[in-house]
């Protein structure tokens, strides 16, 4: 069921996870938050979600470099990974979907668009 589904967001701006987190949550995910890609390594190997919400630029490692970590690994394989960034230029948007992320949404965003993305990407 995807309103029970776990999703980790990787969001190095606390405010913008606080918001992010909320929202997620009053559509009724479980929500985990990590600030930098190394801690964000570390959640996904503790407990797999059924979904990463991640930004490009994080401390630490990457988004690109996480999801080639995460897209590596047959354990996390197959989570879906959808970057939510500042970083809105063509080639990145490229570079993003061809390391594995299912889908790349350029900030600021429409939270209905992100929200619909989230649903297709847990396949309901």
């Amino acid at each position: 069921m995807v309103a029970d589904a776990h999703i980790l967001l990787i969001e190095p701006a606390a405010e913008e996870a606080a918001r992010l987190r909320t929202s997620l949550e009053q559509e009724g995910y479980r929500v985990s938050v990590s600030d930098d890609g190394v801690k964000g390594i570390v959640s996904i190997d503790a407990a797999p979600p059924d979904l990463v919400i991640a930004e490009l630029e994080t401390p630490r490692l990457d988004g690109m470099s996480l999801v080639r970590a995460v897209k590596n690994h047959e354990e996390t394989a197959s989570i879906p990974v959808i970057f939510l960034t500042a970083r809105a230029d063509a080639r990145s948007m490229i570079e993003g979907i061809n390391v594995g992320a299912k889908f790349y949404i350029p900030k600021p965003y429409d939270f209905a668009v992100l929200s619909g993305k989230i649903k297709k990407a847990l396949g309901s």
